[in-house]
């Protein structure tokens, strides 16, 4: 394991429990398991694009936390990306919601979607987080598998150019929960989730 993340980060990932996860939730995540797999086996790069409406609030988290806990487990050429269907920005309680967690964010420019640099180790290459589509050039063109992270991201993209896979992975959407008391609880308890979904699947991965 790669123990150089931020120690709140370990700290975090380390109280993870894979076992709260359901037998039917395993299989819904079981395609992206046998996808990286027999990437790793060839020994090819894993690109993994993570795709929702906005690009503002779940593909983010799921982007950050499978690049965070691939690199924790020492899984090479593993590179995680995000999109929408529609550029928007991403939304700030999620930036919150990660630094609380123990990951260094830096904005790199402000204004209407803003650019985040996002570490979780001082020496890794930092995530760039901003809201785009998901055929926007930062992102990959072919040979990688398309997660959708909200079932209208999945209505909505019938075909995504270069993909060799489209995998629905959903989460519910912490927005319903924005202007509650309840808000910070819900981000957090999303984060989570998808903390150890992404934990879970990157630990069946055979190297």
């Amino acid at each position: 394991m790669n123990k150089s993340v931020y120690p709140k980060i370990e700290k975090t990932i380390s109280a993870l429990n894979i076992e709260t996860i359901s037998d039917d939730r395993k299989s819904v995540l079981q395609p992206l398991i046998n996808y990286i797999q027999e990437k790793v086996v060839a020994k090819k790069e894993v690109r993994i694009n993570f795709i929702c409406t906005h690009n503002s609030r779940r593909s983010h988290l799921s982007q950050i936390w499978a690049q965070t806990i691939a690199n924790y487990l020492g899984l090479k050429n593993v590179v995680t990306y995000s999109g929408g269907t529609e550029a928007t920005a991403m939304f700030p309680k999620v930036a919150e919601t990660l630094s609380n967690t123990g990951f260094k964010i830096l904005t790199i420019s402000e204004g209407v979607n803003p650019v985040y640099a996002i570490k979780f180790d001082d020496n890794s290459h930092p995530i760039i987080g901003f809201s785009k589509k998901y055929d926007n050039e930062f992102n990959p063109s072919s040979e990688f598998a398309a997660i959708l992270t909200c079932s209208s991201a999945d209505v909505g993209c019938p075909f995504i150019a270069g993909a060799e896979k489209r995998i629905p992975i959903t989460y519910e959407d912490p927005k319903l929960f924005d202007g509650t008391i309840q808000q910070a609880e819900k981000y957090q308890e999303r984060s989570l989730q998808i903390a150890t979904e992404m934990l879970y699947i990157f630990s069946e991965i055979k190297k």
